[in-house]
């Protein structure tokens, strides 16, 4: 292994996130022995089992006893419960990062209850995922070329920074850096806010009397655009609540959009719904060349 690699690494929450991270790390041989700790047993066996986690444990303390590195990937709702239990065991050195979708309220829970830490605390949060859970998800190639976002405090510690740019990097992910409020405001509108759409579509669908005409029917495309209703839904419930004041910004925003559009069909206007339409395409292609396809 190499001089940046991983001696120990414990895994907290050893799902989709958590095990692809687990295996991305293995594969590329950056890291020694794999700690897994979550609530569901078999879960952790499996991983087991799968080569994810060399080890198990249900106590958050005990796993990162040894560990000179620390990835919390858990429902929103419960990472201070996690900090709380780690914090007074990790050791010395050791760097804590986690994966939240909002970060505002992950380094709010870590100062409040690991304040002795923070120099070693790295919020993070990969852009990647699935809409499935659990370690059988999981794959090695999950973060190739996908984006992670740091976003460091000002008590971050340089070197735990460099620290867990390197591990990610070595997942193969491309890594930028983000302030805090920044982020939450950023990911409200491009991953929350589209979680919500999804939500809230199929919620409403699923309450209609003919309801089972409508699924009965539904094309690719609706299935292409609900699919991430099929998510987790604590995890979203928590990404709510943690990020409600962006959010709900802009979710007003598009609420106004919204009513706009529907003004324009209402009143036949044509060459409206051909601007929206045709600057939305500009915009939606540019976006994934973009992204280079």
């Amino acid at each position: 292994m190499s001089e940046a690699s991983i001696e120990t690494l414990a895994v907290i929450g050893v799902g989709l996130i958590g095990g692809s991270l687990a295996r991305a790390l293995r594969a590329a041989g950056q890291v020694g022995r794999i700690i897994g700790c979550g609530r569901g047993k078999a879960n952790l066996e499996r991983a087991v089992e799968l080569g994810v986690i060399d080890a198990w444990t249900h106590d958050p303390a005990e796993a990162v006893r040894k560990a000179d590195m620390v990835f919390v990937a858990v429902p929103l709702g419960a990472m201070r419960p996690v900090f709380e239990a780690i914090c007074g065991h990790l050791k010395p050195g050791a760097v804590v990062t986690d994966g939240g979708s909002a970060k505002a309220s992950v380094v709010a829970d870590f100062a409040a209850t690991c304040s002795d830490h923070l120099a070693q605390f790295v919020p993070g949060h990969p852009i990647a995922g699935t809409e499935q859970a659990g370690v059988e998800a999981s794959f090695a190639e999950l973060y190739r070329g996908r984006r992670v976002i740091l976003t460091p405090t000002a008590d971050t510690d340089p070197l735990a920074l460099a620290r867990v740019r390197a591990m990610w990097v070595a997942c193969g992910a491309e890594v930028v850096e983000m302030d805090i409020a920044r982020h939450d405001e950023v990911l409200a509108a491009t991953s929350h806010l589209p979680h919500m759409l999804a939500f809230g579509l199929v919620d409403a669908l699923a309450r209609m009397d003919e309801h089972d005409d409508i699924f009965r029917f539904a094309a690719g495309g609706f299935r292409d655009f609900t699919r991430i209703a099929s998510s987790n839904p604590v995890m979203w419930r928590d990404i709510c609540i943690a990020n409600r004041e962006a959010l709900s910004r802009v979710m007003g925003n598009f609420v106004r959009e919204m009513e706009a559009l529907a003004a324009s069909i209402e009143a036949g206007d044509g060459d409206r719904l051909l601007e929206i339409f045709e600057r939305a395409k500009t915009a939606r292609d540019a976006y994934v060349d973009g992204l280079g396809g």
